[in-house]
């Protein structure tokens, strides 16, 4: 049986790491490379750094972040935001990191999936998917859940797979920084598709995680709050999961 994964994610804005609720209400958490080390050390299994800059000047300040974590962190990690081409896909890849996390620019180009991967490999492409419930119908939306689209969850987490993603990390709208727990059915459908599904938007306890690494049937689950605030210290979670039965690495 593969290990889950616990995955620290640190939000980007001008280089430094944010956090808010449903993408909103933003305020300074931390240094981001001293963050993901502290992570590293702590036992995450891997990081994701996610750029929600707005501007040119931070896509560049990203880019040179990137150069410093990856200096700095021995596990992986994903970065996205802004990645808008075969190019800027390859800017970070150089840069250092291990993967590239696809969200907006993939629903309004979906071909992007299709170059990036076959350039680099499947195993270097994350399709982010944002979406929220609506009249029972989960809606894909970008820009931060800003901006609804006509795409339907499933439907378009297939499409991603076809076209080369080799992982799917879902967020819900709905759930995200909320701590009540993630949309356990909901993963556990997208657990049909054939690539590992990062769980993400929601986490508020051990039982959260363990619920959706179990009934969700997630590959790993993707956090910020409980371990920006300290709420739940990555080595207490790990313990913790192992203790329910879950296979994890201590």
């Amino acid at each position: 049986m593969l290990a889950k994964r616990i995955i620290p994610c640190l939000d980007i804005r001008d280089g430094a790491t944010v956090k808010g609720i449903h993408f909103e209400q933003l305020r300074q958490v931390g240094d981001s490379v001293a963050l993901g080390a502290k992570y590293a050390a702590e036992g995450a299994d891997e990081l994701v750094y996610l750029d929600i800059s707005a501007t040119e000047e931070g896509r560049r300040t990203f880019t040179e972040l990137v150069s410093r974590i990856a200096a700095r962190i021995d596990i992986p990690f994903t970065v996205g935001g802004g990645i808008r081409s075969v190019e800027d896909a390859a800017r970070l890849l150089d840069a250092g990191a291990d993967k590239i996390s696809l969200n907006s620019a993939a629903v309004a180009n979906p071909t992007l999936i299709d170059a990036i991967a076959a350039r680099y490999g499947s195993q270097f492409v994350v399709a982010a998917i944002d979406a929220r419930q609506i009249d029972g119908r989960w809606q894909v939306t970008t820009h931060g859940g800003k901006r609804a689209t006509e795409r339907e969850l499933f439907t378009w987490a297939r499409e991603a797979v076809d076209r080369g993603a080799g992982e799917i990390l879902f967020t819900s709208m709905d759930h995200d920084g909320t701590k009540n727990g993630y949309p356990c059915e909901t993963f556990a459908r997208l657990a049909e598709l054939p690539v590992p599904i990062i769980a993400s938007g929601g986490a508020g306890s051990v039982a959260h995680i363990a619920d959706v690494l179990t009934r969700g049937r997630a590959d790993a689950a993707l956090a910020a709050s409980i371990f920006h605030y300290g709420e739940i210290p990555i080595p207490q979670l790990k313990r913790e999961l192992r203790e329910r039965g879950i296979a994890i690495r201590l």
